[in-house]
């Protein structure tokens, strides 16, 4: 579950895998896809079967999003990645872009072409992150549109299942409060 500094062997499929993911992409109705390196819990820390990021593009960075179109490809990382993406990309099909220089969404708004209908997985994008993209999209005459079903997950095939482990009660020192008293704010603010 924590990042690998190590080389993605799976940077060799990248090619192949963009393929599918545009076959994919045509039959959901979509001109381009959003693929962040996230999971459902927005956590920094994601399972092997949330690293879409790494399966499609090779990249093993802790922070990233991939923009797909039908005929272009473009990874954005922070500073931090800059050498990195490009030892573990495929530089033939991916353009890196800098998060430091520009926001996905900023990118978005100033580059994708008129009228795109842009699909992501609501569940891997924050409220916030989702009205960033929804503004930049409809500046360039395009939809955002939600889509139920991950398309990485459509066409990952020997995609590793979600962890297993048993869930851990935390210490009350480290929770700072017990699991009642939560969900008693918790049902006080809603």
């Amino acid at each position: 579950m924590f990042q690998s500094y190590e080389d993605a062997p799976d940077a060799l499929n990248g090619r192949n895998r963009v393929v599918l993911l545009r076959r994919a992409m045509e039959k959901a109705d979509i001109d381009a896809y959003l693929v962040p390196r996230a999971d459902e819990h927005q956590g920094e820390y994601v399972p092997e079967c949330a690293e879409r990021l790494k399966w499609l593009t090779g990249f093993s960075g802790s922070a990233g999003t991939a923009l797909v179109l039908a005929d272009a490809a473009h990874i954005f990382v922070d500073g931090r990645y800059t050498l990195q993406v490009r030892d573990q990309t495929d530089m033939n099909v991916f353009t890196p872009q800098s998060l430091v220089e520009t926001s996905v969404a900023k990118w978005i708004g100033k580059n994708l072409p008129q009228g795109t209908r842009l699909g992501f997985d609501p569940w891997l994008h924050t409220i916030a992150e989702a009205r960033a993209l929804e503004d930049a999209v409809h500046k360039r005459g395009g939809a955002l549109v939600p889509l139920m079903k991950n398309l990485v997950d459509t066409i990952w095939t020997n995609r590793p299942g979600p962890p297993v482990e048993p869930i851990r009660i935390h210490p009350l020192k480290y929770a700072g409060l017990g699991a009642r008293e939560k969900i008693d704010a918790l049902s006080e603010a809603l």
